[in-house]
């Protein structure tokens, strides 16, 4: 799909557009006019954190998922910008905080998938944006307004953070071009350099954001809740852990 098919496809107003969100804007004294745009699954076991699965059970997996996503959703609540957007793959739950206009994740691909996020929130409040996922537990308001702020100055075009594992845990943009994202490969050991190379290739302003590690496997996962004590993410890891070492009820 090219990025004039997409946009010929979903305008505003069209088939499946989204209709004008409602939320409480800060002061502009307080915030940054941009908007954060979290894509995420719900939490439903065996849809969610597959490789964790062995030595966890799907419904454990699960559990660090929301984890994750709950941590992720609080640092985005509390950076201060105009807007925040969850898209979701799934219905929202108990783990979704106050604040956060809630859009349904459309298309294909991952890459369509990210697009149709990017689109929707922009095309109701045309700010910039900075996309994150639910696989980086630690990252933090100050990490997110980091990204955010070179956009709203116009010192930058795009904003961007490289993954551990070669994929990326962050986008931002100044306007939106479906361009930018459409086709690149996604999940795979190069994706994060591909997606700055078309970046680069549009000739934006690029200014990048520190590495994360990108919960997958058990190992990040025991790296990313080892950096962050007492995040909701550590605190379930640890819960799961003592409760693979109790011994079975009833054994003697």
């Amino acid at each position: 799909m090219t990025a004039e098919t997409y946009l010929g496809k979903h305008r505003f107003g069209g088939p499946g557009a989204v209709s004008a969100p409602v939320w409480n804007r800060p002061a502009a004294d307080r915030m940054l006019p941009a908007q954060i745009v979290v894509i995420a699954k719900e939490p439903v076991p065996g849809r969610v954190k597959t490789r964790l699965t062995p030595p966890f059970s799907p419904e454990e997996a699960a559990e660090l998922a929301q984890a994750a996503l709950t941590d992720t959703l609080t640092a985005v609540a509390g950076t201060n910008v105009a807007r925040r957007v969850l898209a979701l793959d799934g219905a929202p739950g108990p783990w979704l905080p106050g604040g956060f206009d809630v859009i349904s994740q459309r298309g294909a691909g991952l890459d369509e998938r990210i697009v149709w996020a990017l689109t929707d929130a922009h095309v109701t409040l045309p700010l910039p944006l900075v996309l994150i996922g639910m696989d980086t537990p630690q990252v933090t308001p100050a990490l997110l307004a980091a990204a955010a702020a070179p956009l709203v100055s116009g010192t930058a075009d795009a904003t961007f953070g490289m993954a551990q594992d070669g994929g990326f845990w962050l986008l931002g943009l100044r306007r939106v071009d479906p361009a930018l994202v459409l086709g690149v490969p996604m999940s795979q050991p190069d994706t994060g350099a591909r997606q700055l190379a078309r970046l680069e290739q549009a000739g934006l302003r690029i200014r990048r954001l520190p590495e994360l590690v990108d919960v997958d496997t058990v190992r990040e996962a025991e790296d990313v809740a080892a950096a962050t004590p007492g995040s909701r993410f550590a605190t379930c890891l640890a819960g799961l852990r003592d409760r693979a070492a109790q011994p079975a009820a009833g054994v003697r």
